[in-house]
């Protein structure tokens, strides 16, 4: 009965520390906690001159017209970095993290490392879109959407493709949604939670100090896997995902940063160059089905390759149009 009484009351106490802290947060946050709750914005960004910007979905980056002085802005990345546990000082002008509780990703920057305090802060996901909706939006066409469909149920590995801000993470969930629908066992590997799947046959895996990516490429292979989604590609743990969509785990999806279609098979190899001075071609021709290219346009985004990766023949990669 102690025992239970106790466990009760360390509940209770975490709680009221989560409240808490809730509360430090969103009171720091007054000059932009509408932008925040909104289900549309995807990013707020806070620059060198006070100025205020959002990234609504489909709209682009929108001046809000208002300004943070450098004070409010310089307690909020305070009150960050306390409860966080993460110094930010002159010495260490620069705090890179989530924000608790909400999980959101945040980088900011204080004076002398930038004039103002600046921050950029990527929300998670709130609303999932799925395909479809590309398709209504004009993102993709038809034909896009339909290639993509049998991809999933093909079992065909998919690499999607893009620079910052084009939206990767978001057409991932909604690929996972119908990924999700083939009932497959899905390990997902992030650095920074982002990617969602409400699927219950589902493990999420989330890279600590100890636990690198490829370690959890790694552990993940004695957790049965069907197939294997992994956030970003960020480091030499590209080989590792590249081995294991290749033995057995067919049908899984990854995300990673280049400028076209074929510049992100380049991109795996520069990875690979991490762990590998020659990156094998060939089993990133073999492991890689297809490519997803999503670019960013002045209002929104498209779709603008859907590639299929047919191996490597004389050390070149052998691609052709899908859709």
């Amino acid at each position: 009965m102690e025992a239970q009484e106790q466990n009760l009351l360390e509940i209770r106490q975490q709680q009221a520390q989560r409240d808490k802290t809730l509360k430090m947060l969103r009171t720091a946050m007054r000059g932009f906690i509408d932008y925040f709750d909104d289900p549309r914005v995807v990013e707020i960004m806070l620059n060198g001159d006070k100025s205020l910007w959002i990234e609504r979905v489909g709209e682009g980056m929108i001046d809000t017209g208002r300004r943070i002085e450098p004070v409010d802005a310089e307690r909020f990345i305070s009150i960050v970095s306390t409860v966080t546990q993460d110094k930010i000082n002159k010495q260490k002008p620069y705090l890179s993290g989530e924000l608790p509780i909400w999980g959101s990703r945040i980088q900011a920057v204080i004076p002398p490392g930038s004039v103002n305090p600046v921050f950029s802060i990527r929300q998670k996901a709130k609303v999932i879109f799925p395909l479809s909706d590309y398709v209504a939006k004009g993102i993709m066409t038809e034909k896009q959407h339909n290639v993509i469909l049998d991809t999933v149920w093909q079992r065909k590995n998919i690499l999607v493709v893009g620079g910052t801000g084009t939206g990767k993470t978001t057409l991932t969930n909604a690929i996972l949604q119908e990924i999700a629908k083939t009932k497959s066992r899905l390990l997902i590997l992030e650095d920074t939670a982002e990617l969602q799947c409400d699927y219950s046959n589902t493990i999420f895996l989330r890279q600590r100090e100890g636990f690198s990516m490829r370690q959890m490429v790694r552990s993940c292979m004695r957790l049965r896997p069907d197939r294997i989604i992994v956030g970003e590609v960020t480091d030499g743990a590209a080989l590792d995902l590249l081995k294991a969509w290749n033995t057995g785990h067919p049908g899984g999806i990854s995300t990673i940063h280049a400028d076209s279609a074929g510049a992100g098979l380049i991109r795996l190899e520069q990875l690979i160059q991490e762990v590998l001075p020659n990156p094998p071609r060939a089993l990133i021709g073999e492991a890689v089905d297809v490519i997803v290219y999503i670019e960013r346009t002045a209002k929104s985004r498209v779709i603008r390759d859907v590639l299929a990766v047919d191996g490597c023949r004389g050390g070149e990669y052998v691609t052709r149009k899908l859709a």
